[in-house]
């Protein structure tokens, strides 16, 4: 904690839109416009294809709505709030759609594309952009009260790459950990696009015949 800080908790199911504004007016009431307002929100639930329409919807009421909603909420105040910062935590999950948790990845693919679509308009509304946005995907990251693994970022590294990138003005803030580097990331970005470009089947890094190939090429 920041010595002199003002901390104010409060709890909401981010599967529920009122409880969400209603948060947003908490914070809003007794700390005022932010400068920066990181929406860092996550569920897993619904495991596969096969997982009920009412786990598809409560995933994407807290990987994607809740996110919408809180900066639907909090623009209008930042807009007038010069240098204010807006970072949206997405997934490397939602850029190379790995096999394994399909509705998790759609839901971090679609906060990715909000995220740049949110950008790409304040940039072009004003002659002098006062708001930014940032997508922040993590690398391996120990959380809570998880056993810190070899391989996995401290939360401290990530905020600290965080950090340096929003200085320098960054609107991507891939992070890489100890087993994925920033080169392994972008060509693993790369291939994926390639997918398309090259019209190879569709996550052929994970496909028989090109997984041999893409190994050589992503890792």
């Amino acid at each position: 904690a920041v010595e002199g800080a003002t901390i104010v908790a409060d709890g909401a199911d981010l599967a529920v839109s009122d409880q969400v504004i209603a948060a947003c007016r908490t914070m809003q009431s007794q700390l005022g416009t932010p400068d920066i307002l990181m929406n860092n929100a996550a569920s897993r639930a619904g495991m596969g294809w096969k997982a009920s329409r009412e786990e598809w919807r409560s995933l994407f009421e807290v990987n994607f709505w809740a996110i919408v909603d809180t900066v639907d909420f909090f623009m209008p105040f930042m807009l007038q709030k010069r240098g204010a910062k807006i970072v949206n935590v997405g997934s490397k999950q939602g850029i190379t759609n790995p096999p394994g948790h399909p509705i998790y990845n759609i839901s971090k693919s679609a906060l990715k594309t909000y995220t740049e679509a949110l950008e790409h308009d304040l940039r072009s509304a004003k002659e002098e952009q006062t708001l930014s946005t940032h997508l922040l995907v993590p690398g391996w990251t120990t959380t809570g009260d998880r056993e810190h693994q070899p391989g996995a970022w401290l939360p401290e590294q990530v905020v600290e790459r965080m950090d340096a990138a929003l200085q320098n003005g960054d609107f991507y803030i891939i992070c890489p950990d100890d087993e994925v580097s920033e080169d392994m990331d972008k060509r693993r970005i790369a291939w994926g696009a390639g997918d398309m470009i090259e019209n190879r089947p569709p996550l052929s890094r994970w496909h028989p015949a090109y997984k041999e190939e893409a190994a050589k090429a992503c890792d």
